[in-house]
């Protein structure tokens, strides 16, 4: 367990690693990436042969002898939602970090790009059930806030249940938000839910593996247990084929992943533990631009 201490540090680090982010990388980027809930007026201002006859104000240009058209605005305002898996399974990781240290990182990231836009932010932490739920605000203090239990989360449950988290997350946000679920998406048949938040939500899935949830290290005899169960198996890392059938079961479950969200309209980005996740948010932010 952290001490209040290490828990402060590793928050102010968090911070300061967002901060330079968002500042000097995603800059302009998370801002074009993702649309506002539509066009408020704003103001009315002389026409100019520029603009679009159709927004021309009749009534303001008869008034003054003179052509006036209405200005219109980008309602910015947005509602950002983390859905964070903190099943015992992101607790699992052999190089560079555990999957749970870069979900609770991105997770900041997207915190603080999201307060600096003054857009707002919530987050739902789940295993096989809900495990916590923090409503989106906006400010400094609620960022902060937000990275602390980020850090500090601990699975009551073991397992996976995406659609408990899904259907929370369709029941809490009443307007169209943006959700990112972050997990390993070592779960099936979630596919429904996923359906029914795409049709009403902006959907990005970030799924988060470790390079041996891929492969298998060629170790002889290797003790291996699901983190999940608790079941426990022996595989020999030296048989071919055991290694082949080991890499193709995640192939496959990635590649269902894959078809469940394209189904779904909505995105799904891999982030390997010991790959650069910046690039990723950057090349991602800049092609929704």
């Amino acid at each position: 367990m952290l001490s209040t201490a290490d828990i402060q540090k590793k928050v102010k680090q968090l911070e300061i690693i967002s901060r330079k982010l968002t500042t000097h990388m995603f800059t302009g980027e998370y801002h074009s990436a993702f649309k506002g809930r539509g066009m408020s007026f704003r103001e009315v201002r002389e026409y100019d042969v520029s603009d679009d006859v159709r927004f021309i104000d009749w009534n303001v240009s008869a008034r003054f002898s003179h052509p006036f058209t209405k200005v219109f605005e980008e309602e910015r305002e947005l509602t950002v939602m983390l859905l964070v898996d903190v099943s015992t399974s992101a607790l699992f990781g052999t190089i560079g970090q555990r999957k749970k240290d870069m979900i609770t990182e991105i997770g900041a990231v997207l915190t603080f790009s999201a307060i600096n836009n003054n857009d707002k932010v919530g987050v739902i932490f789940f295993s096989d059930k809900v495990e916590q739920y923090i409503p989106p605000k906006k400010g400094k203090q609620h960022a902060l806030y937000i990275v602390r239990e980020l850090l500090t989360a601990q699975p009551k449950r073991r397992g996976t249940n995406l659609n408990e988290a899904m259907k929370f997350f369709n029941r809490a946000a009443k307007q169209k938000s943006i959700g990112f679920i972050m997990s390993d998406f070592i779960a099936d048949r979630y596919e429904d839910n996923l359906r029914v938040i795409g049709k009403k939500h902006d959907v990005i899935g970030l799924k988060i593996y470790d390079k041996m949830d891929m492969e298998l290290p060629e170790v002889g005899l290797l003790r291996v247990q699901d983190l999940e169960t608790g079941k426990i198996k022996v595989l020999d890392t030296g048989n071919a084929m055991v290694k082949y059938n080991y890499q193709q079961h995640f192939l496959q479950q990635s590649e269902t992943c894959k078809t469940n969200f394209t189904k779904a309209g909505a995105e799904l980005l891999h982030m390997r533990t010991d790959e650069d996740y910046v690039k990723i948010l950057q090349k991602f932010f800049i092609k929704r631009k």
